[in-house]
């Protein structure tokens, strides 16, 4: 808040309030909204570092998943208010500074969001073949930032390691069929480079168990739904132990005892021969412990609870269950491709 400023007038139509919002997402413009619903007189102007307004319900959101992008609608209609401008391709802190900000505007609101991803702090995080799911997020969705992002596809496996709906997000653009995505608004790069895909098997690896895991029970069902695809669970890593019991016990954590209910369901999918799938495109399967899979971006194994949503398919050549040791730099080799989803962290303004 710029406090060297006459306030006595604020606020009216001959000294309106003004005020710069950095970043035009849903929290920008929901901040303008509360604004221009105020009894003041304001004026806002939005920056945006990128050429386009609506942050990630334009960038994150799946592209099919169009329901999830209409709040662009309100936002279009909040960008005809009077006194809105939007201000695209303007970087804070390289373009305009923070003070000079201060000096023309009455109040300045950060609403930039956390564009840094977060790292695991594992060895071997960096390997080629490993990315971010922003990356891949970003990429499928044309953000300027990853349009260019290269990804090899032309493996058979791929990992992905999270467990919220980011990571399930990932997880069906890898693994639904070509012709699905071509309805939607995903980038036509990206199009295109998934209908030469060749991957086949597609792990989510998550550090806690299935009660834990942080899907939406929305989002994981829909996995089940997937056009040539059989989901399968095992029951045996589906197993519960008494913490776990007792958080679903509890009212408030419905979400977790649906995804726990509709894992459940898929487990007597495991009962299907492997001749019997062999003509679908793609094999969504077993949550194993991760503490049994090779496919770990981890110098040590996980321990206890902990379990992996796997889209697996045909020819999976991963260890034995119950075979549990740490994974080295070589055995990445049996998992070309990684998408990490660890979170957000944002950058300072300066």
């Amino acid at each position: 808040m710029n406090l060297g400023i006459d306030t006595a007038s604020l606020g009216t139509s001959g000294n309106p309030l003004r005020v710069a919002i950095v970043g035009s997402g849903p929290s920008g413009f929901y901040a303008a909204e509360a604004l221009f619903k105020s009894p003041l007189a304001v004026r806002v102007d939005m920056l945006e570092r990128l050429p386009v307004p609506f942050g990630l319900v334009r960038y994150g959101v799946a592209p099919d998943h169009p329901k999830l992008k209409q709040p662009t609608m309100v936002f279009d209609k909040i960008a005809q208010s009077p006194g809105f401008t939007f201000l695209g391709n303007v970087t804070v802190g390289r373009d305009v500074g923070v003070e000079q900000l201060r000096a023309t505007h009455h109040a300045i609101l950060f609403a930039c969001g956390a564009e840094s991803d977060r790292r695991l702090g594992l060895p071997n995080e960096d390997l080629p073949g490993s990315h971010t799911a922003t990356e891949f997020v970003g990429w499928y969705n044309g953000h300027p930032d990853y349009r260019d992002r290269s990804f090899d596809l032309s493996q058979e496996v791929a990992v992905v390691i999270g467990q919220g709906n980011v990571a399930i997000d990932v997880a069906r653009i890898l693994a639904k069929p070509i012709d699905e995505l071509r309805g939607t608004d995903m980038a036509e790069h990206a199009l295109d480079a998934l209908a030469g895909s060749r991957v086949r098997d597609i792990h989510i690896i998550g550090r806690r168990g299935p009660a834990q895991a942080s899907f939406t029970f929305k989002e994981l069902r829909e996995l089940g739904d997937l056009g040539g695809c059989a989901t399968l669970v095992s029951e045996s890593d589906l197993h519960l132990n008494s913490a776990s019991l007792a958080e679903l016990e509890d009212k408030n954590n419905f979400n977790a005892a649906k995804n726990v209910e509709i894992l459940q369901s898929w487990t007597t999918h495991c009962e299907l021969p492997l001749s019997g799938i062999a003509s679908r495109d793609r094999l969504l399967g077993n949550w194993h412990k991760a503490r049994e899979r090779r496919l770990i971006l981890t110098a040590d194994y996980y321990s206890g609870a902990s379990a992996t949503a796997a889209c697996r398919c045909l020819g999976c050549r991963l260890s034995q269950p119950g075979e549990c040791f740490p994974v080295r730099p070589a055995v990445l080799t049996a998992c070309p491709v990684y998408m990490r989803q660890a979170g957000s962290s944002a950058d300072r303004q300066e």
